[in-house]
């Protein structure tokens, strides 16, 4: 792989890998679409490259999507948001897609066998990008898609080896019920420099157990690593070897919640980015601002500083 020449834009310094997709949402209730239905570009590892980009910080999206409309859909949502385009791969595979077909409560399924996530070749990605990145972010359904799954834990490894801090959001999903997964998890886990859950994704993850002895075997996995755990309109709270912080979410008007905890990891992530010596409480402030912002939109919004300074 050559080098990318001196007059090249900068290298990313946030790299969000894992799934691109077409989210197919029903217009309809009750699990009725009514034959309308509406695409979105999603995907948790692409909805947080984009929300970082949006946010101001050089950021890239490290995944693949179909040489269709779908994927030539989220190229152009990836280049309006300032995504570095020089990660996303275009396949011949179609883009993977997640059919909404009831919204409250959601429910879907996935439509992705060989899909062109599967397809993500990271030996095509820009030299030196390990050399620039600060954070590598990692989570969602991809790392439990094989093959993409070792693609990533190899990744995952090398950004380690490089220096590069990992995030990881597990984003607890059905198909986390595969019992190859606790093995990613445990390892995700143990590599990361920071690790966002919701209550529910604990719940789910360590069903029998209470909160307390979840964070607990988590903290056997990691003892170092900030661990915030987002409980909706209730805020967030933060665990640092120090103790337990618990921040308020901002109140706004609520469009929906689609993306936000996607959102909350792009404030952390930037606010680590770009004020590295800030404590972590301040990171996960900048988090809920962020969050707060994008549920004031329909859809997976990702916002911007402007977004962020109107929540004065």
């Amino acid at each position: 792989m050559t080098h990318p020449p001196e007059h090249a834009a900068p290298l990313p310094l946030i790299v969000s890998a894992g799934e691109a997709l077409t989210d197919l949402v029903t217009a309809g209730t009750g699990g009725r679409g009514g034959g309308l239905w509406t695409a979105y570009p999603g995907g948790a590892g692409w909805n947080v490259a984009r929300a970082c980009a949006r946010l101001g910080v050089p950021s890239a999206f490290a995944g693949a999507v179909g040489e269709d409309h779908f994927g030539d859909e989220i190229r152009h949502a990836s280049e309006a948001a300032g995504l570095d385009l020089r990660f996303l791969q275009h396949v011949p595979q179609p883009t993977l897609m997640a059919v909404v077909y009831r919204k409250d409560p959601p429910a879907y399924r996935f439509l992705g066998e060989n899909s062109a996530d599967l397809h993500f070749d990271p030996a095509q990605l820009p030299g030196g990008w390990l050399g620039a990145a600060r954070w590598l972010h990692l989570g969602g359904i991809s790392l439990n898609r094989p093959p993409l799954t070792d693609t990533l834990m190899r990744v995952m490894e090398a950004a380690h080896a490089a220096g590069v801090k990992i995030s990881f959001d597990p984003n607890a999903r059905i198909t986390h019920r595969h019992p190859a997964y606790p093995a990613v998890f445990r390892a995700v886990t143990r590599r990361a420099s920071l690790i966002k859950l919701s209550d529910e994704d604990l719940h789910f993850f360590y069903p029998d157990q209470s909160e307390e002895d979840a964070l607990r075997a988590l903290r056997g996995l990691n003892a170092r690593a900030p661990i915030v755990v987002t409980r909706g309109a209730a805020g967030a709270s933060l665990y640092q070897s120090a103790g337990r912080v618990d921040l308020p979410a901002v109140p706004v008007r609520v469009a929906d919640t689609v993306g936000a905890g996607d959102a909350l990891c792009a404030g952390m992530l930037v606010s680590a980015t770009t004020r590295p010596d800030t404590l972590w409480t301040e990171h996960l402030r900048l988090g809920l601002r962020a969050a707060a912002a994008a549920c004031t939109h329909a859809g997976a919004y990702a916002p911007t500083p402007a977004d962020l300074a109107a929540l004065d």
